[in-house]
């Protein structure tokens, strides 16, 4: 069973942290093998199962990561020396 379910009463009260997050990841891991597994063997209606526990969890890492607070700035690939190349979309200004 999931870790994302929890019953009703317990809900709201889990502790979020680096473990429960990497445990979910590798729970999803699982379930992507096992779907694909029983996709190959023509058995796409045993991947049901699987495929709601896996978007419940992916919806419940969404909602983590949509609650948490952004505390790392956003990474810039710009260098001053870059910045005086004109580019539009990767590719080259032409003149």
């Amino acid at each position: 069973m999931s870790i994302v379910f929890v019953p009703k009463k317990l809900r709201g009260k889990a502790k979020i942290n680096q473990e429960t997050i990497q445990r979910l990841l590798d729970e999803n891991d699982q379930l992507i093998r096992c779907i694909t597994e029983y996709m190959q063997k023509g058995r796409a209606v045993e991947c049901v199962q699987y495929q709601q526990i896996l978007h419940r969890n992916i919806v419940y890492l969404a909602t983590i990561a949509d609650a948490s607070p952004d505390d790392t700035p956003p990474i810039t690939s710009c260098s001053p020396s870059d910045a005086s190349t004109p580019a539009l979309n990767g590719h080259e200004e032409t003149r």
